[in-house]
C-alpha cells in the first residue's frame, strides 16, 4: 500500500481538528520522503526552510502548516478534499494558491533576452491578482529565499534564470510589500549568482575595510549615546548592516567609487516617537558637519511601501562621512517587517485601535494589489487596475485585458488578424464557446481559420462576445471597409452604365474622377452609391470635355490677387473677377481655411482646402494647374456648405436634440444622411456656415448632447 493510501487512511477525514503545525509537518514527513523539487532539493528541506523564514514575520499556525504542506499536490491524488477534511479550507486555500503561483512561476521563468521590465510587471500584478489570500504571496517569497539558499549553499549550477527572475519579480515584490528583511537577501543571493565576479570583489573591500569601519562606527556610537544622554533621550543605536547589491546599485547609479559611498559606515537610532526623531536629527546636525544635499525626510513623505525613516548624512572631524538613519520603534518593525508588522500590531501588540488597524490594513490591500500604478496616472477613460485580468498565451506571455473579456477580446489583443479569423479557443487546453468570459492565470490558444472575418453577432451585447472597446472598435472597422468595397463595387456599376446610357465607354475613368473633383475612381464610385452627385453631373462633365486639344493653363498669378464683392457661394477671386469658381465636395472650405486652386477642363477652378489630401495628389501629378487662390471680402450672407459627421448612441429623439443645434446657431442644414447599425447612429449633415469660427462652436454643441461619441468636420 502506498504511502500516500496509509495517510489518507489513519486522518479522519470527516473532523477538522485546530490547525497544528507540528502536526501538518509529522503528517507530511513520510510522504516527502525521496522526493525532489526541479531544482534537487528534498521536499522536507525546502518546507523546514519556508517555516524558519515565515516564522519571525508571521508565527501563524494555519500560514506555518501551510508552508509544511506545500507539496501536497504532488504526493497526494485527492489533495484538496484531504487538506480541507484534515486541516480545514483556510489551509486548503492557502496550498492550493501556492501551488498555482509556483506553477505560474515555472511556465513564466524569463529566458536569455525574453521578459523586459514591462512583462516583469505584468507578471507582478498577475501574481497577486491570484491571490485570494494575501498571506500566499509572503510564502512564495519564503519559497524563493529557501530555493536560492539552498543552491548558495550546494554550489550548483543552472541558477541563473532562478537569480534573473528573483531580480526581475520577487525582489521588487518584497520591496513593494515593505519586507526589507526578504527584499535584501533575495537581491543579495540572486546577484551574487548573476555577477559573481563583482560580488566576490565588492565582497573583498568590505572585508578589508572591516576594523577601519567597526573602530569608526563604534567611535560614533559612542558620540552619538553621549549626546542622547546628555539630552535625556532614551534610544537604541546600532550599526546597519551592509548589502552588496545595493552597494553595487549606487556605484553604477551615481558613478561612485567604492570609497566615495556614504552609507558604507551607517547608524540608525531607534527612538518612541516621532518627535523624538526630529530631536535626534538636531543633535546630530549640531554635532557632525551635515552634507548639502543629502537628508531625505521619509517621515513626513513615505515611499510608495510605506517606509517611513529620517536619513541624513554628516561628516567627523576628519571628514568622512557617516550615514544616520532616525526612526521610531514602529517604523523600524514596518520597515523590516512590512505588512507581518500590520499583522503583529492587527493582534494587539503596539496598542493601537482596532478601528486604526482596519483602516491601516485598507490601505495595504490597496497598495498590494496595486490598484493604482506608482508614477502612471490613470488616463481618462482607461480602466483601474482592479477591472484588469491577466492571462496568459500559449508561450507563457501575460496579457492584460478587461474583466470580462473572452478569447475574442485575447485575439484581437494579441493581433488583428488573429482577431478576424478567430474560430474557437482552448482554455486551459480545454475548448470553450467564444464568448466565455476569461479569469486571471487561464492559459488562451486560438484556432483560427486562413481566410475570413468577424461575425456580426460579434457586435450584439447581448450575446457577449467582447468586452473591450478596442476589440469592438477592429471589428467595425473590418465591417466599414468591407462596407465600402461593396460601396465601390456598386457605384462603379452605377457609372459604367450611365457611360453607356451616353455612349462614352471610351472615357478614361481616372479622367472622369478628376473632372468631377475626385482623386480617385475609388472615390468617384463610392459617392455614386452615397448619391453625393447626380448623374447628370457626368454628362455635364463630359460634354464640356474639349474636342480639339487642350489649350494651355491659365498662368499661375505671382501678383496679389484682385479681391472681388462676396457673394453667397461666390466669394473666391484668383486675379481676374470673371473667372468661374467653385467650391470641391471632397473638403468643403470655409473662411479663413488656407485654400489652393486647381484649374479643371471646363469647369473653372476647383477650390480645395490646402491640406485636401485630393488637392494635394492633383499638384503632384498636375503641377502647372495649380492656381494661387484667396478669399473674397466677407459678407452678411456669405454661406458656404460643410459636411459635419456625427457617431452617436442611437435613441430617440437624437435627431431631433442635434437639429435644434444648427437651428440655435442658425444654420441652415442643407442634407442629412443618416444610418444605425447595431445600435449606433452615424449621421451625417450638410450645414452652410459663414466661418470656421460658427463652424467649432456648433461642433461643440453637439458634442454635449447625450449620447453623441463624437462629431468631426468631413
Amino acid at each position: 500500500m502506498s504511502r500516500a493510501k496509509q495517510v489518507e487512511q489513519t486522518i479522519e477525514p470527516t473532523v477538522a481538528a485546530p490547525v497544528d503545525p507540528g502536526l501538518a509537518r509529522s503528517v507530511i514527513a513520510p510522504l516527502y520522503v525521496d522526493k525532489r523539487l526541479r531544482t534537487g532539493e528534498p521536499f522536507l528541506d525546502h518546507a523546514d526552510g519556508m517555516v524558519a523564514i515565515v516564522r519571525p514575520l508571521r508565527d501563524a499556525p494555519d500560514l506555518l502548516a501551510a508552508a509544511y504542506l506545500f507539496g501536497a499536490y504532488d504526493v497526494l491524488r485527492d489533495a484538496d478534499e484531504w487538506l480541507r477534511a484534515r486541516f480545514g479550507p483556510a489551509v486548503a486555500q492557502l496550498v492550493a494558491d501556492l501551488r498555482q503561483l509556483m506553477r505560474l512561476s515555472e511556465r513564466t521563468r524569463p529566458r536569455r533576452g525574453e521578459a523586459g521590465e514591462g512583462q516583469a510587471e505584468a507578471l507582478r500584478k498577475m501574481l497577486l491578482a491570484m491571490c485570494n489570500d494575501l498571506r500566499v504571496v509572503l510564502l512564495r517569497l519564503a519559497s524563493r529565499l529557501q530555493t536560492l539558499r539552498w543552491y548558495a549553499a550546494t554550489k550548483q549550477e543552472g541558477t541563473e534564470a532562478f537569480a534573473r527572475e528573483t531580480l526581475e519579480l520577487y525582489a521588487p515584490l518584497a520591496n513593494r510589500l515593505g519586507i526589507w528583511q526578504l527584499k535584501w537577501e533575495l537581491e543579495d543571493l540572486a546577484f551574487r549568482f548573476l555577477e559573481p565576479e563583482t560580488y566576490k570583489r565588492i565582497a573583498r573591500w568590505l572585508e578589508e575595510k572591516r576594523l577601519e569601519r567597526e573602530r569608526f562606527i563604534e567611535q560614533a556610537k559612542r558620540e552619538l549615546n553621549a549626546l542622547l544622554a546628555k539630552a535625556s533621550l532614551a534610544a537604541e543605536v546600532s550599526g546597519r548592516p551592509k548589502h552588496i547589491y545595493s552597494i553595487w546599485n549606487k556605484m553604477r547609479g551615481k558613478q561612485l567609487a567604492f570609497e566615495e559611498l556614504y552609507d558604507v559606515r551607517a547608524l540608525r537610532v531607534i527612538v518612541d516617537t516621532v518627535a523624538q526623531c526630529y530631536q535626534v536629527l538636531s543633535l546630530v546636525h549640531s554635532h557632525w558637519t551635515p552634507v548639502t544635499g543629502e537628508y531625505d525626510d521619509y517621515i513626513a513623505r513615505p515611499k510608495p511601501n510605506g517606509y517611513q525613516s529620517l536619513h541624513a548624512v554628516v561628516r567627523d572631524a576628519e571628514g568622512r562621512p557617516l550615514e544616520i538613519q532616525i526612526r521610531t520603534r514602529r517604523m523600524h518593525e514596518f520597515a523590516e517587517l512590512g505588512m507581518a508588522a500590520h499583522w503583529r500590531y492587527k493582534e494587539g501588540r503596539g496598542g493601537r485601535s482596532a478601528s486604526a488597524d482596519d483602516e491601516r490594513i485598507a490601505w495595504l490591500r490597496q497598495l498590494l494589489a496595486w490598484r493604482q500604478d506608482i508614477g502612471a496616472p490613470q488616463r481618462p477613460g482607461e480602466a483601474a487596475v482592479e477591472d484588469r485580468i491577466y492571462v496568459l498565451t500559449p508561450q507563457a506571455k501575460v496579457v492584460e485585458l478587461p474583466v470580462g473579456s473572452t478569447p475574442i477580446d485575447f485575439a484581437y489583443h494579441v493581433h488583428t488578424e488573429l482577431g478576424h479569423r478567430c474560430r474557437g479557443a482552448k482554455v486551459d487546453g480545454a475548448m470553450v464557446p467564444l464568448n466565455t468570459p476569461l479569469k486571471t492565470g487561464q492559459t488562451v490558444e486560438i484556432i483560427a481559420a486562413k481566410t475570413g472575418g468577424p461575425s456580426r453577432d460579434w457586435l450584439n451585447p447581448e450575446l457577449g462576445y467582447l468586452a473591450s472597446a478596442r476589440s469592438r472598435a477592429k471589428v467595425r472597422q473590418w465591417f466599414n471597409a468591407l462596407e465600402l468595397e461593396q460601396s465601390i463595387v456598386a457605384g462603379r456599376e452605377i457609372v459604367d452604365k450611365e457611360l453607356q446610357r451616353l455612349g462614352k465607354t471610351a472615357v478614361k475613368l481616372e479622367d472622369l474622377a478628376h473632372r468631377l473633383g475626385y482623386a480617385t475612381v475609388e472615390e468617384l464610385c463610392a459617392a455614386a452609391t452615397k448619391e453625393e452627385f447626380s448623374l447628370r453631373s457626368i454628362e455635364q462633365a463630359l460634354v464640356a470635355a474639349p474636342a480639339a486639344p487642350e489649350a494651355p493653363p491659365p498662368p499661375i498669378l505671382t501678383g496679389k490677387p484682385k479681391v472681388a464683392p462676396a457673394g453667397k457661394g461666390k466669394v473666391l477671386v484668383v486675379g481676374v473677377d470673371s473667372l468661374l469658381t467653385q467650391l470641391a465636395r471632397c473638403c468643403r472650405p470655409v473662411p479663413p481655411d488656407e485654400i489652393v486652386g486647381f484649374v479643371t477642363r471646363g469647369r473653372g477652378v476647383s477650390i480645395h482646402r490646402a491640406g485636401c489630401v485630393n488637392a494635394q495628389a492633383l499638384a503632384r501629378r498636375q503641377p502647372e494647374r495649380v492656381i494661387e487662390v484667396a478669399w473674397g471680402r466677407a459678407s452678411a450672407d456669405a454661406a458656404y456648405p460643410v459636411d459635419i459627421l456625427v457617431h452617436a448612441q442611437d435613441r430617440q429623439g437624437l435627431l431631433r436634440d442635434v437639429s435644434e443645434v444648427f437651428a440655435r446657431e442658425k444654420l441652415n442644414v442643407v442634407g442629412v444622411n443618416t444610418v444605425t447599425v447595431r445600435g449606433e447612429a452615424q449621421m451625417q449633415f450638410t450645414a452652410e456656415v459663414g466661418d470656421t469660427a460658427t463652424l467649432r462652436r456648433a461642433l461643440a454643441q453637439i458634442l454635449e448632447v447625450p449620447g453623441v461619441l463624437s462629431v468631426r468636420r468631413r
